[in-house]
């Protein structure tokens, strides 16, 4: 009885397990692959990891809080431009209290492609944004654009050969609105 049983149950599963398979189909259509169009212009945010191949001068290559870094008397970056209409000089920065009560008030003049852009000047230390359309004549598409804020003086620290600090540096660039 239990050969007949397992006899019965394996012709079951063989009858079973032959079955049609679907008929072979082709694959469906493939789509381009979307790419985004290129950045008519970016905000370099020092913690960026590719921020050092940016920096033209008097930017420190060390990160601290992994967020800003320190400048120099005229920090300057380039940025590859791909449009140069409706942008804007974007800087987000700080005065150090520590440098503030050596410098004093102090003033930034503003540059894109050595074109003074403005000149604001900080009465008081902390964290500062300034934004500023910038003239679509100063910029060439498809060609770097050169970002500066220079500060009108800087600490001086008390050891030779140490740095001269100007302020702190969190995000520097152009952006669209």
């Amino acid at each position: 009885m239990t050969l007949r049983l397992g006899l019965l149950g394996a012709m079951c599963g063989f009858v079973c397990g032959c079955g049609n398979l679907p008929e072979p189909y082709a694959p469906p259509a493939q789509r381009p692959f979307f790419e985004a169009p290129p950045e008519a212009a970016r905000i370099l945010n020092m913690a960026d990891a590719d921020a050092e191949s940016h920096f033209v001068q008097d930017i420190s290559a060390e990160l601290e809080g992994n967020a800003w870094r320190w400048t120099g008397k005229r920090p300057t970056i380039h940025l590859h431009l791909q449009a140069t209409h409706k942008l804007v000089y974007s800087i987000e920065f700080a005065i150090a209290e520590s440098t503030f009560q050596q410098t004093g008030p102090v003033t930034l003049s503003l540059l894109v492609n050595d074109h003074l852009l403005d000149r604001v000047r900080y009465t008081s230390p902390g964290p500062r944004r300034f934004e500023k359309p910038v003239p679509a004549e100063w910029l060439e598409a498809d060609r770097d654009a050169t970002l500066a804020a220079e500060v009108d003086k800087t600490w001086k620290p008390p050891q030779p050969g140490g740095m001269p600090l100007g302020f702190i540096l969190v995000a520097l660039g152009l952006e669209q609105k």
